[in-house]
Parts: C-alpha cells; structure tokens; sequence
C-alpha cells in the first residue's frame, strides 16, 4: 500500500528511500534501541572471538533481563537467518562472556541476567518465503522484523515472524489428546530449561479468582493479533516489541504494572498507584491493582493507553 503525506486536503505520494548501507541502520536502531524494542545497549560490534570469529552485530539486555541479539541486512539475504543462528548458538554456550560484557557496560547496576529466553532480532527490508518457512520449521527463538524507509524520514517496523509453541503435526500420532500433550511438553520444558507459562501464574491465586486472570488476559490478548504472551518466573509480561503490560498473581490479587508516565494522567485511578520510584517486578510505571471485575472495568482503558504509547494501534 502506497504511503500519502497529508497537506490539508492534499495527498502527495512518499517515494520509498534506501539506507545507504548496514552500519546507517545499525547506528539508527542502537541510538533508539529502548524507544523501539526497549532493551540496553552491552556492546556494538561485538566480537564472539578467534575461534568462532564473528562479529555480533549488536548486544544487548532486555526490558526482562533476557540477552538480545540484534543483526541487520539493507538488502534480502537468506546470510541474516543462518549468521542470527551462529550467533544463538554461540551465546547459549558462552553465557559467562555475555554476563562479564553486561557488567562492564552497567558496573553501577546489578543486573541478573535471565537465561530463561534469549531474543535474536532479524531486521531487514524483506524475506524470501524460503526463509519464514525454514524459521518457522526451526523453531528457534528469532523474530523476523521487516522495515520500510521513506525519502521524509518515516521508518516503519512490523514484526512477521513470531515464535510459535504449536504443537507439532508428529505429537498426535500417538492418538493421544493434542491438549494434555502439549500441556506435558510445557511441563517437560519448564523443568529441563527453566521456561515458564500460563498457568503456573493462574495456579497461585484462588480459585474463586481465577476468572479475573483469564478476563484479563483474553482483553489484552484481543487488542491485536502482533500481541506475545510471555510467562516470565514472576509475572507474565505482553509486548509487541516492548513490553507494554505486566501481570502479576497473587493468592487473592491481581497487580498490573503498565508502561504509562503516572505524572500524564490527569486523575489517578482509584485503583492505581504511581510506582516509579517504587521497586516491583516487571516493568511499567502505574501499578494497578485488580481484586474485582469492576477493577477490570476501570483497567481497560489505561492497558489501551499503554498498549497505544508503544505504537499499537
């Protein structure tokens, strides 16, 4: 779809535009790394060593504490997939290298790396269907971000891969139930690799309450299909590329941390909380606290006011 700068009644075309080479996107993405996918710039160039002698192009940690790895591409190449996955390998079996350049970069910060997920960021201008196919296949931790550039300066990022947990075409063979096998690969998963899910959030709280969980869940999750779910140890967070709600479980309450700046509000809700300068797990400004339906009422609106200041729509 052609993009039109608007001139009151006007519709001028806007020509698309070229980066003029990797290093001009790479710089552009690591001077904005926290507004677009939130994460702290470790280190650029990195280099993975003499043996394996690669250059990483950008290092960084997330919102979550998980490792990202960000490699670019101005043209379509099949090299993006295939260096992202090198480079997945060699982090996931040099975790000390990658926890020494977190300390070096924020001597002043403790950071406790979580090695439950690590985020491998594709960007590039487009994708052959060979190479969706193969990730997809893979299912390997990489998400496939596709970006347009125009002469006026616009550039835009739309996520077209998202790791998928389906369940595998061989796991019904057996004749057993799709639903209890893929509930014992979670639960094989979790143990062998620390990854979480679901429902060890919704197990903690009473059962009584449990609707208050899933009511939550199945409004955010219905504000757009680019939506992820991801169960972290202590809260499940929902981002698009940044984490824009954070959930937390408690035996009788619900808290919701929300990337909102309490000071924009022009009134507090009455079940809200400005915790900025508050510590408290997942991230996000307003705390809010969810013990009744009417709590979700009044919660929708400021999930769609976060959902909307990371760049939903």
């Amino acid at each position: 779809m052609p993009l039109f700068q608007r001139d009151k009644l006007k519709l001028t075309l806007v020509k698309p535009a070229r980066f003029l080479s990797e290093k001009e996107l790479q710089g552009l993405i690591e001077n904005n790394l926290e507004t677009v996918f939130d994460c702290k710039l470790i280190a650029t160039e990195f280099s993975t060593g003499p043996i394996h002698s690669g250059r990483i192009d950008t290092l960084a940690i997330s919102e979550d504490d998980n490792p990202v790895i960000i490699e670019y591409k101005v043209v379509e190449s099949s090299q993006l997939i295939n260096q992202s996955l090198y480079y997945l390998s060699w982090i996931s079996d040099h975790k000390g290298d990658f926890e020494i350049a977190v300390q070096k970069a924020f001597p002043k910060d403790k950071c406790t790396v979580d090695w439950s997920s690590i985020r491998v960021i594709c960007i590039a201008p487009e994708y052959k269907k060979y190479d969706l196919h193969a990730v997809q296949v893979m299912g390997s931790n990489i998400e496939l971000w596709q970006y347009r550039y125009y002469e006026n300066g616009i550039v835009f990022f739309e996520e077209i891969f998202k790791k998928s947990s389906s369940v595998s075409p061989n796991d019904n063979l057996s004749g057993k139930n799709p639903v209890m096998v893929e509930a014992g690969k979670k639960a094989a998963i979790t143990k062998a690799t620390g990854v979480y899910n679901f429902e060890q959030h919704i197990n903690k709280i009473e059962q009584n309450k449990r609707h208050l969980v899933t009511t939550i869940q199945e409004f955010i999750m219905n504000l757009s299909e680019s939506i992820e779910e991801s169960p972290k140890k202590l809260y499940v967070a929902y981002k698009v590329s940044q984490n824009f709600v954070c959930m937390e479980v408690g035996k009788s309450k619900v808290l919701l941390f929300l990337k909102i700046k309490p000071s924009s509000l022009l009134n507090m809700p009455k079940n809200g909380r400005d915790v900025t300068n508050i510590g408290h797990f997942g991230t996000g400004d307003l705390e809010l606290t969810i013990q009744t339906e009417q709590d979700i009422d009044i919660s929708k609106e400021y999930i769609q006011i976060a959902y909307n200041n990371i760049g939903g729509n």
